[in-house]
This record gives C-alpha cells, sequence and structure tokens, in this order.
C-alpha cells in the first residue's frame, strides 16, 4: 500500500480502528485488524477471553526498523501507523551496529526513547523503545526495558550478551530463528538468563519458522531451542524495514494477555509468557491445560491432561476450519500427540495422554489445513499445512 493510498484508507475507517483502542468506545472490547486487504474489516475478535478472566487481549508488534538503522521509513511515523493498523502495543528495534553496517548511535537510541514516550498512551497505547543485537553468524536478538543498548563492541558474542542483559534487568528475544548459520550456538542454554529470555519468534514477515533450515538438515528452531533448556514464550512479528509498520494481512504479531494495557501490564505478561504468536490480525488465542494458562508450569509427570482452546476471529471466520495439533520434544523435529479437528468461533476441549519422561514442554499449534506449510519438514509431518497461531509452551515439572 503507497503512503497515499493509506492516507485514503485511513480517511474511511481509521476512525473505526482508533475506536477499537478507546476505552468507553462502542468498540473498545474488539480486537483491531491490518486493513490493507479487502474487504475492509473495522475490527477483529472480542478482547476477552471465552475460559479465563482477569486479563484482556491486546495485540503487538515487537521487532521493527526505521531509517536509524537498515530500514527505509522515518521513526517519527512509524508509531502512529502501528497504531492506525489495529495495533496496541509496538516496539521500535532498530540495529545495533554489525560490524560495518552502521547501526544505531547514541543520539538514536537517545530519540527512540522520546518517540516512544510521546506516542505512549497508557491504558490505550503502548510504545516500547528496544533495539536488535546483531550477529551475522551467531543470530539476532531484540531486548526490550532497558536503559541503554549494546552492539558487537561491547558485547561480541552470546556469553557477553547475557551477561549484559541480566545486568541491565530487561527482557530479550530469539529472532529469526535458524536463519543465521551459528543458531546462537544451538541455542547454548544460560540458566542465569532462563527468566528474561522470553521469546522466541515463530513467525517472522510472512514466514512460518518451525522447519526453518530444515531442508538443509538442520533441526527445527522449536526443538533446539525448548529441548535446550529455554523456557521461552512463543512470538509473531512484522520485522518491518520499509514504510507499512503494522501492515498488510498476514505478518506477524503477538497477542498479549495482559491485566491492562501498560507498559508494566505487557512487560509482566511478557515475563509470564502470557501470549501466543499469529501471523493473522484480530485473531484472539487463549488455552488451557489441565487449569493451567499458556506459558505456565504443570506438577506433572503421567496421565491426561485437558486442554480448553478459545479460538476466534470475529464474525468473517465464523465456522472456518481449523486444526489444534499438540506439539511434543520429539528429536529433531517436534512429534504430534494429536491433532484435533476445531473451527474458528468456539472452544474446543480434548484431553491428550502425556509422559513429562518423554520431555519437558508441550505446545498447540493452530493451522489451517486447506493450506500448505511454505517451508515444510519431514515428508508427511503433520505441521506440514499452514500455520495460523501457535501458544506459547506448557512446562511439565516431574
Amino acid at each position: 500500500m503507497t503512503e497515499l493510498s493509506r492516507r485514503s484508507l485511513l480517511a474511511g475507517s481509521g476512525a473505526l480502528l482508533m475506536l477499537a483502542g478507546t476505552p468507553g468506545s462502542a468498540a473498545a472490547t474488539t480486537t483491531g485488524v491490518a486493513t490493507s486487504a479487502a474487504p475492509v474489516r473495522a475490527t477483529g475478535a472480542a478482547r476477552a477471553s471465552a475460559i479465563s478472566q482477569g486479563t484482556t487481549l491486546f495485540h503487538a508488534d515487537l521487532h521493527n526498523h526505521t531509517l536509524m538503522s537498515d530500514g527505509d521509513g522515518d521513526p517519527a511515523k512509524a508509531y502512529e501507523s502501528m497504531r492506525s493498523a489495529g495495533l496496541d502495543v509496538a516496539a521500535l528495534t532498530d540495529h545495533a551496529t554489525l560490524w560495518s553496517i552502521n547501526g544505531l548511535s547514541q543520539s538514536e537510541w537517545t530519540r527512540t526513547g522520546q518517540l516512544a514516550d510521546a506516542a505512549d498512551d497508557p491504558g490505550v497505547y503502548t510504545a516500547l523503545r528496544g533495539f536488535e543485537w546483531s550477529h551475522p553468524l551467531l543470530g539476532h536478538v531484540n531486548v526490550w526495558y532497558t536503559g541503554a543498548f549494546t552492539d558487537l563492541g561491547g558485547s561480541p558474542g552470546m556469553a557477553r550478551l547475557y551477561d549484559w542483559i541480566s545486568r541491565t534487568g530487561g527482557i530479550s528475544g530469539f529472532n529469526h530463528p535458524g536463519r543465521e548459520i551459528l543458531r546462537f550456538n544451538d541455542f547454548s542454554y544460560n540458566a542465569a538468563l532462563r527468566e528474561q529470555m522470553v521469546g522466541l519468534e515463530m513467525f517472522n514477515r510472512g514466514d512460518d519458522y518451525l522447519f526453518d533450515g530444515w531442508s538443509s538438515g538442520q533441526s527445527s528452531p522449536l526443538n533446539a531451542c525448548l529441548n535446550a533448556g529455554w523456557r521461552t514464550g512463543l512470538t509473531g512479528v512484522t520485522d518491518e524495514h520499509g514504510t507499512e509498520w503494522g501492515y498488510p494481512e498476514g505478518k506477524g504479531r503477538t497477542g498479549v494477555w495482559a491485566v491492562e494495557n501498560t507498559r508494566n501490564g505487557v512487560l509482566a505478561a511478557m515475563r509470564e509468557r502470557r501470549f501466543f504468536a499469529t501471523r493473522v490480525s484480530g485473531l484472539r488465542v487463549d488455552a488451557t491445560a489441565s487449569g493451567v494458562r499458556m506459558g505456565g508450569s504443570l506438577p506433572f509427570t503421567k496421565g491426561d491432561v485437558r486442554f480448553v482452546v478459545d479460538l476466534d476471529r470475529g464474525p468473517e471466520w465464523v465456522g472456518k476450519p481449523l486444526h489444534l495439533q499438540v506439539l511434543r520434544p520429539g528429536t529433531r523435529a517436534p512429534e504430534v500427540a494429536d491433532v484435533v479437528e476445531t473451527e474458528a468461533g468456539r472452544v474446543t476441549e480434548f484431553t491428550v495422554p502425556l509422559d513429562a519422561a518423554d520431555g519437558g514442554w508441550v505446545v498447540l499449534r493452530i493451522s489451517d489445513p486447506s493450506q500448505a506449510n511454505g517451508s515444510p519438514g519431514p515428508s508427511g509431518h503433520p505441521c506440514n499445512d499452514w500455520g495460523v497461531a501457535y501458544t506459547s509452551p506448557w512446562w511439565l515439572t516431574m
């Protein structure tokens, strides 16, 4: 979408989109949506869970770039663009310097903070400042909620970066996992950073990273990360490098279940891994396993686990056939313990026998069986269909 066409579009539908985030308005109870697809939809699913209480659904995009690193767009326009696209939480995360490629300067880091503070509207819209530590071989890591940033000059490898994040008290996430060849030293585990490494990107731009690198002999990044011991939630991001922050439909987003739409509220939800990855705007996913919400621990050894899944995207998707796939550790690719047929617009309940001896985590993947995964894994794998969303994991604790 060009800047002119977006302005024309916002003139017609922007009021509806802004109402979606305005307390007390008719649309405040529904999620916003990207508006580049036709016909334009004003709202997505309701923000209230059908199975849990005490939190509200907010859609976030936590990974974006501007002219301050390798993006094309004016940073002064980014936060408003994401707000107009129906997002509730947005971050700018320009690259730190990557050897010969210039990234953030101190003045640009300060400016990012000023822009975020100006855009932040507590209770309505949360604007965050972050940065992307970038290594051409090890990989890229996003860091949020710090007062400073670091680059390869100060943090040349994973151990030094982890020490820096631990000292500054921020939170972080593994970006587009599998794209860079060394994959964070194959996700080598650092117990001291477990609580602060909160995210693993499963959707980046339009790509599903479940099997990224499989065709060249790598294992699933999801398996490599979680089997190494990390307790990351799962995210979707746009990773925008152009000028269409928050647009178009089909790029990654993260659904955050927070007590309030403020910086502190989002931080608490991220620390609790109370969020899901999606590449569909306006989607609501909530799920419990034996009464525990996604991102939590199950004091469990062996037996039946009762899953309850709330899945909705508003009137447009009511009755749409979808699959719920129960992912377990496996060795190089996740094993699928069960595939449950469901549809959007309903609550689905099912029971799956699990054994903690088979691995310490379980994830639900929501998929569209009518479309193929653009990055397939093993031949015949149930997840070679089109990924719609991932819950954050549950961890089985014996």
